[in-house]
C-alpha cells in the first residue's frame, strides 16, 4: 500500500522542513501512487519525456549522462527526498539519465498536475526554485573539484559532502554511512580514472581517515577530510518535501 503523505518518514528527518496540515493535504492530492524499482532499473532516461514527476522516499540511486562513443559522466548521487524529473517538466525533456542503485521506494506525481498545483499554492512554486537553485549550486562545487581540486582533494570533498547530506537524511551516524555505489561511479562522477581513484582511496586509508568495504563507508575524521578537500562542515540547508 502507498503511504499516505501524513505518515511519510522524510518528515521526520532533520533535513526537510516541517509541513503544514494543509501543506500535507495537497501533497496528497497532487501524489497519485508509488513505484518500487529494483536496482539498476532506468527510472528517467536522458532525452525522454517522462510523464511522471518523482520523489525518492527509501533508496538510492545515480543521475548521469552518456556521450556518443560511451564515456559517462555521474552528474549526482541520488538519496531519500530528491525531487527527480523537473527538468522533463520545464525543458520538455531530460537533460540526464537516472538509475536505482539500490531498490527504490518512489513516491509518483503527475507531471501534467505540477502547474496547477502551483497556482493552487504558489509557495510551492518558489519551493521548487529553491530546490534547482541548490542543485545548480552544487553543480558549481561540482565542477570546481572535476576543474580544480587534485585527486585527493576531490575525493575528500566528495567523501564530506556525500556523508553529510546522507547524515542530515537520516541514513548515517557516527562516521558510517551505507555507500551502495562503486568506485567506478565516484570516479566518473570526478572525472578521474578508476586507477587513479583506487590508489587515492588507499591513500585515504593508509592515513586511517575513511574506509571502504561491504557498500559501507566509515568516517575516521571528517574534519582532516575537510581541511583535505579544501571545503567546510557546514550542515546541508532544510529543504521542502516535494
Amino acid at each position: 500500500m502507498a503511504t499516505k503523505c501524513e505518515f511519510c518518514p522524510l518528515r521526520r528527518k532533520s533535513l526537510f522542513a516541517p509541513m503544514s496540515k494543509e501543506d500535507v493535504s495537497n501533497m496528497q492530492r497532487f501524489k497519485v501512487g508509488e513505484l518500487v524499482v529494483d536496482p539498476g532499473t532506468p527510472i528517467l532516461l536522458e532525452g525522454s519525456n517522462s510523464p511522471q514527476l518523482y520523489t525518492v522516499l527509501h533508496g538510492m540511486g545515480l543521475r548521469s549522462r552518456l556521450l556518443s562513443e560511451g564515456q559517462r559522466q555521474v552528474v549526482n548521487f541520488v538519496f531519500p527526498g530528491d525531487f527527480l524529473g523537473l527538468q522533463a517538466g520545464v525543458m520538455g525533456e531530460m537533460g540526464h539519465s537516472v538509475e536505482a542503485t539500490t531498490k527504490l521506494t518512489l513516491c509518483v506525481f503527475d507531471r501534467s498536475e505540477l502547474w496547477a498545483f502551483i497556482k493552487a499554492d504558489p509557495e510551492r512554486g518558489f519551493e521548487l526554485a529553491w530546490l534547482a537553485a541548490v542543485e545548480e549550486h552544487f553543480l558549481g562545487e561540482a565542477l570546481t573539484t572535476v576543474g580544480q581540486r587534485t585527486a585527493l582533494q576531490s575525493i575528500a570533498w566528495a567523501f564530506v559532502r556525500i556523508y553529510l547530506r546522507a547524515h542530515a537524511s537520516g541514513i548515517a551516524s557516527d562516521g558510517k554511512m551505507r555507500f551502495p555505489f562503486r568506485q567506478q561511479d565516484l570516479a566518473d562522477a570526478l572525472g578521474l580514472s578508476l586507477v587513479h581513484t583506487n590508489k587515492t582511496i588507499r591513500t585515504l586509508k593508509s592515513r586511517q581517515l575513511v574506509g571502504w568495504g561491504d557498500d559501507n563507508i566509515q568516517i575516521h575524521d571528517l574534519k582532516a577530510l575537510a581541511k583535505i578537500g579544501l571545503t567546510t562542515l557546514e550542515t546541508p540547508k532544510t529543504r521542502p518535501i516535494m
